[in-house]
């Protein structure tokens, strides 16, 4: 069975520091590691602005973990495909819903659900 921990920091996206929203959740099975990533709701001087085109605010990624000091991070050279809903896109902020954290709660907890499924079969890499 795949063990999943919760993590407090961006798992990806430079200015991650800058997300109102963040999460990070290293997926491990035997020697198979993989880190689920979203965030959003960057602020920058004093406005949410898009972390991607086509007006992207909320994004989820997915990736190879590797060793990097005492913690497993994000390879982002080895990045994972999916097929979950992974962005959270709008014209303007003005126009994200009322529950956006919600709905990025969801779409990550659904990646992290299909991850988890593959990461458990066998042979899996």
């Amino acid at each position: 069975m795949a063990k999943r921990t919760e993590r407090g920091w961006a798992g990806h996206f430079i200015c991650g520091h800058g997300c109102l929203f963040r999460r990070n959740t290293l997926i491990e099975s035997g020697e198979n590691r993989i880190v689920v990533s979203t965030v959003g709701g960057y602020r920058y001087n004093e406005k949410i602005e898009t972390i991607g085109a086509g007006g992207r605010y909320y994004e989820t990624m997915a990736f190879k973990a590797k060793k990097e000091g005492p913690y497993f991070e994000a390879d982002v050279s080895e990045e994972l495909s999916f097929e979950s809903e992974w962005a959270i896109c709008a014209e303007s902020p003005d126009e994200l819903p009322d529950d956006v954290d919600n709905r990025a709660d969801q779409m990550h907890e659904a990646v992290v659900a299909e991850l988890m499924a593959v990461i458990e079969q066998p042979n899996a890499e």
